[in-house]
């Protein structure tokens, strides 16, 4: 099976099948449940959204990066978190409802903000101006996230006993996917791989590592409860790798696949840490103040 085939055709059309479960998980309580837990969610998305690319294009000049690499790694970044975080939070013991809210509304706000942040690193990085995300881009992505998450939402509105029923399947199919697709970039890039592994390994590490702690400390810091805070740090330290690889490799948006190694390599090294400070999570006596309603501030 050629190359184009994959990224073209077969990429795109998993990560529909994905977007589509994932409105399965959904409804529009997912998404007016921001009117009663305003600031958990506000704290969140301005950490993801603002803070996190202020971070990672630090790492990325510190560090270093290629061009492309660069590019990849901001690419990451943009991309909103899927429901690998709400499996984290649950096992953490985070407010699994915040997730599904955060996901919910990041994955609408991801239509405009990451084409944003894709551009401005095309043209810091690359300087050209003329390729990226444009506007006719700027539909496709709208079209390959939102419109199977709505038709997701509507299958769940409808049939909501086959929605619960592929809940299960759509997950683990979701991880044969990303590790399919990560599989596909890093063949791609095979020749160079090894090089790649050394010049981006430790960023996309350090990365994954200060989303966590951020998204965990700052909502503490704010005042946030114990499980929305895990919650948040789990939505902001978690990003929908195969949305970012198909950004990447798709001939129609970016179509290189020197940018996808970023995101192919932070698909791997991501679950350790996170399965080790959901662990600790886990692990932590519950403060007092810590079980506040969504929304209030802790005792």
């Amino acid at each position: 099976m050629s190359d184009s085939v994959l990224t073209s055709v077969l990429l795109p059309v998993a990560l529909a099948v994905i977007m589509f479960g994932l409105g399965l998980t959904l409804t529009v309580a997912d998404f007016t449940r921001v009117l009663r837990m305003p600031r958990a969610v506000l704290v969140a998305l301005g950490i993801q959204v603002v803070l996190l690319p202020v971070i990672c294009f630090g790492l990325v000049k510190v560090f270093g990066l290629a061009p492309a690499l660069a590019v990849g790694m901001m690419l990451l970044v943009a991309s909103p978190g899927g429901t690998t975080a709400n499996l984290f939070s649950h096992l953490a013991g985070g407010d699994v409802a915040l997730n599904v809210t955060l996901t919910a509304v990041n994955s609408v706000l991801a239509v405009i903000t990451l084409p944003i942040v894709v551009n401005l690193s095309l043209n810091h990085f690359l300087g050209d101006g003329q390729i990226g995300l444009q506007p006719a881009k700027m539909l496709q992505v709208f079209a390959i996230v939102l419109v199977p998450v709505a038709l997701g939402m509507l299958v769940r509105a409808r049939r909501s006993s086959f929605a619960d029923r592929m809940t299960r399947p759509v997950k683990l199919g979701s991880i044969v996917v990303l590790a399919l697709v990560i599989f596909a970039a890093v063949y791609t890039e095979r020749a160079n791989v090894l090089d790649y592994l050394v010049e981006v390994g430790l960023i996309a590490l350090l990365l994954n590592v200060l989303s966590l702690a951020i998204g965990y400390a700052v909502p503490r810091l704010t005042g946030l409860a114990e499980r929305q805070s895990i919650a948040c740090s789990m939505e902001i330290g978690i990003h929908n790798a195969t949305l970012a690889l198909t950004i990447a490799l798709s001939p129609s948006l970016l179509g290189n696949s020197e940018m996808s190694i970023p995101v192919a390599v932070y698909g791997i090294v991501m679950f350790f840490p996170t399965a080790l400070f959901a662990y600790y999570l886990s692990r932590r006596s519950v403060r007092p103040g810590s079980e506040a309603l969504p929304g209030q501030p802790v005792a």
